[in-house]
């Protein structure tokens, strides 16, 4: 009953995959949204199905799902044969990824999430709320920050080493953004000490949340806009996990 009850969540959740990615690439071809909106909402939407993985009995199956969709974006090129993934690059490439042809940022959106489930399957299968408190804010925070800088942002944030520049009001947003997602994952996904299993204070919560996410939010600042999908989610997380260490 278990596996059956696997499979069904399994079915689910690929069919919800597959349709925040297939929907906003065929509004793309149709000139019905842009580039940068279609790539948004596959960022935004697609990501949503880590919700699914403390559903599953046997917990490698959220392995397998995250593994399934790194391999996927991985083979998603301007040169693919097939014509689908082709298409899924034409309509969310960014200019950044021209040279190398592939989804960068997708690629690494995925590999983050599949490195941090695999390794939080292997150390702790019941805390998986860890990851998807880091995963949320690449998901939400880092969307959130894109489309208000793109479409708001005046001051802007030169930083030397990228070829991107910031804004002051996306990186607010993050911020801002992110304090509550942490604070949600902190209080109602049931993030406690790992060791004593003791549930975090009101007070506690507010202090975690606060420095995670201005952490987070350097990190963003910090990162490429390709990589940024990788650093966020991992150096969060781990954050998130050795502060409540303490």
């Amino acid at each position: 009953m278990d596996i059956l009850l696997d499979l069904l969540v399994l079915l689910l959740t690929f069919s919800y995959v597959f349709a925040t990615i297939l929907i906003p690439v065929q509004l793309k071809k149709r000139d019905k949204i842009t580039k940068f909106q279609a790539r948004k909402s596959v960022h935004l939407f697609a990501g949503l199905s880590v919700f699914a993985c403390p559903y599953f009995t046997w917990p490698w199956w959220a392995v397998i799902m995250a593994g399934s969709m790194t391999i996927l974006t991985f083979l998603s090129s301007k040169k693919s044969k097939v014509k689908q993934l082709k298409d899924l690059y034409d309509a969310i490439g960014e200019e950044a990824e021209e040279k190398v042809g592939r989804l960068m940022g997708p690629f690494n959106y995925c590999l983050s999430i599949l490195i941090l489930v695999t390794i939080f399957v292997i150390i702790a299968p019941e805390q998986l709320y860890f990851p998807i408190a880091g995963i949320l804010l690449m998901i939400i925070s880092d969307t959130l920050a894109s489309v208000v800088g793109k479409k708001y942002g005046k001051i802007k944030i030169k930083i030397p080493w990228l070829s991107t520049t910031r804004t002051l009001e996306g990186s607010l947003v993050f911020f801002i953004s992110g304090f509550v997602l942490c604070f949600i994952a902190f209080t109602f996904l049931g993030v406690s000490n790992p060791i004593t299993q003791i549930h975090l204070t009101l007070e506690v919560a507010l202090l975690y949340s606060l420095i995670t996410s201005a952490l987070a939010t350097i990190i963003e600042l910090a990162s490429p806009s390709t990589y940024d999908d990788l650093t966020v989610p991992i150096f969060t997380t781990l954050t998130i996990f050795l502060i409540t260490l303490i």
